[in-house]
């Protein structure tokens, strides 16, 4: 099953699994370099509901958030790391720097982000508010980030 979809596809499924009484969990984020934390967060965002859909950056948006250097791992390959994954159901792309426009295309029942955004600073709040949903944030227990990661390893083959 390619569960890596468009967002128009993507949409499609969504209204489907609405009508089955599906609740459909939507997160996003560049999912770079895969770490512990990353899947710890994906486990307890699964937990949130029974579809749980995954918005990638692109390439283009990672490196415009994140710098020249990013991302390490190219889309394609994150988002195959990403649908393989046990708690992920779908996998869409977004190249805008927020979720905002797919958010407004699926209209999914809970919006998850971790616990170091705001609620009232999560793009796409007003939407699924608006539509009877619900916005989360989940704690991260583990203290990773790909940053971390990057600069251990610059650190450790430096010269």
């Amino acid at each position: 099953m390619n569960n890596i979809k468009s967002v128009e596809e993507l949409s499609i499924i969504i209204q489907q699994l609405k009508k089955a009484n599906k609740k459909v969990v939507f997160t996003n984020g560049c999912f770079d370099i895969l770490h512990a934390g990353h899947v710890d967060y994906l486990i307890k965002a699964k937990n949130a509901g029974d579809v749980l859909v995954v918005a990638l950056n692109t390439d283009a948006s990672v490196k415009r958030i994140k710098g020249e250097n990013r991302p390490v791992v190219p889309e394609n390959q994150r988002a195959f790391i990403m649908a393989n994954l046990k708690p992920v159901d779908y996998v869409t792309f977004f190249d805008e720097e927020t979720p905002h426009n797919v958010i407004a295309k699926l209209i999914p029942n809970v919006l998850i982000k971790g616990a170091d955004w705001n609620l009232d600073n999560i793009v796409g709040k007003d939407i699924v508010e608006e539509n009877g949903g619900e916005v989360k944030t989940i704690e991260f227990v583990t203290n990773q980030s790909t940053s971390q990661i990057i600069e251990k390893i610059l650190e450790t083959y430096k010269d």
